[in-house]
This record gives C-alpha cells, structure tokens and sequence, in this order.
C-alpha cells in the first residue's frame, strides 16, 4: 500500500460516469486500489492478477446476473 495514504493516489472515474456516485481505482505499486467516489475514505487494495482477473470476468459477463 502506498505509505503516504489514499488522499495522495492518482484516482480516475470511468468515463462512462455521469454523476458522483461512481467507482474509482487508482494503481498503488503492484495493485489497485478501489473506492466508492461517496465514501473516499474507504478503499479496497488488490493484488494485479486479482484485478485483470475481474475485469476478464466483467469482459465475460460472469457477473451480469443472467
């Protein structure tokens, strides 16, 4: 995790968002970190292969709810 805190990350919002309630995800060494854009203070860090691994899954609809 980044030493100097989640304040300090280079966050970035989906260009898709149009309003304030969106994800964002910045990089923190060999991870990334998520949070909710309402609540900035909460953050969640994950491993590389764990992130390319959802976002397949999201490419392949694994999570549609079909």
């Amino acid at each position: 995790m980044n030493p100097t805190g989640p304040s300090t990350l280079a966050w970035r919002k989906s260009r898709r968002c149009e309003s304030s309630t969106c994800v964002e995800v910045a990089p923190v060494d060999r991870a990334v970190a998520m949070r909710d854009s309402t609540d900035p203070a909460v953050h969640l860090v994950f491993a590389a292969g764990d992130w390319h691994a959802f976002l397949d899954g999201v490419r392949a609809g694994e999570f549609d709810g079909r």
